[in-house]
């Protein structure tokens, strides 16, 4: 049975996903797996890997991040991401409009 707290959670990290995870590939090309792992580093508790996938998904369909395929010493070549143009500009919005919401919202709960 899934806690309130682990709904709530999830429901939060839902609308952030795509900022952290386009933050997190913005200066170094990373694939998937390490990017679960860089994300998991920083703190941030994912419902499943697979979300990051999904994320990486929508990234790409909308044009904020590309991927190529990169030979592997460690065996098949790993599908790299890494943001476009378009993924630095959004992310830079989506970043102010994190601070404004984050802000109002340290404000509210401010004494509880």
């Amino acid at each position: 049975m899934v806690s309130s707290v682990e709904v709530h959670h999830s429901q939060i990290l839902k609308g952030v996903l795509d900022m952290c995870v386009l933050a997190s590939i913005i200066d170094e090309p990373t694939y998937g797996y390490e990017l679960v792992q860089k994300l998991n580093a920083k703190g941030l508790s994912l419902p499943s890997e697979g979300s990051v996938y999904l994320v990486l998904k929508r990234l790409k369909a909308a044009g904020r991040i590309e991927d190529e395929l990169v030979a592997s010493d460690a065996g098949p070549a790993r599908k790299v991401y890494h943001a476009t143009d378009a993924g630095r500009d959004v992310l830079a919005a989506w970043m102010a409009d994190w601070q404004a919401v984050r802000n109002g919202v340290d404000n509210v709960l401010a004494g509880h």
